[in-house]
């Protein structure tokens, strides 16, 4: 895909966030609207033994357990603070893949219901979800090979969604993978 400019994952002072703020509970995606950011709705949802604050009328995760993480089959622990970073909320479909494959040219509510939608989010191992990146299937599948063809679906499926385009690279690999 040709590079678009503007593409911006983090906000910084005076200058929006192209696909919103993060997590936010304000979007058309489904879950908004519950009072809960958006990565406490996906590790309520996706993780086991969930406890919550009760200060923040169950919204917030305290603790929990990745069982299994899909990207590595491991079982890990969530305790928010100490190893929050254990468990990151990965966009199957990258955002800046997403944003050079069309979402530069889709209305902002429209990125950021992209951003939110627990269809495109998944709680992971956040030292994989990091190696990652911004990479599309053609250049990184989950090491955990039982999974690869469930994570290609749900890739293919966002981008069917979205209408975002697949690479010859892309399918080539889906076809060989599944």
């Amino acid at each position: 895909m040709p590079e678009v400019a503007g593409y911006e994952r983090s906000c910084r002072k005076n200058k929006a966030c192209v696909f919103g703020p993060a997590w936010t509970d304000d979007s058309t995606a489904p879950l908004s609207h519950n009072g809960c950011d958006t990565r406490n709705d996906v590790l309520r949802q996706q993780l086991a033994r969930v406890v919550t604050d009760p200060k923040s009328r169950g919204c917030t995760v305290i603790s929990g357990v990745l069982d299994p993480d899909p990207y590595t089959g491991a079982v890990i622990e969530f305790r928010k603070g100490s190893t929050s970073g254990d468990v990151e909320i990965d966009h199957v479909f990258p955002l800046e893949q997403a944003w050079h494959s069309g979402a530069s040219a889709w209305p902002l509510a429209t990125r950021v219901r992209f951003a939110n939608d627990p269809a495109n989010l998944l709680a992971v191992d956040g030292g994989r979800n990091s190696a990652k990146g911004s990479k599309p299937i053609s250049e990184w599948l989950p090491p955990n090979q039982a999974y690869r063809c469930d994570y290609i679906a749900r890739y293919l499926e966002v981008a069917a969604t979205y209408q975002l385009p697949i690479t010859a690279a892309d399918k080539t690999t889906a076809e060989r993978t599944c």
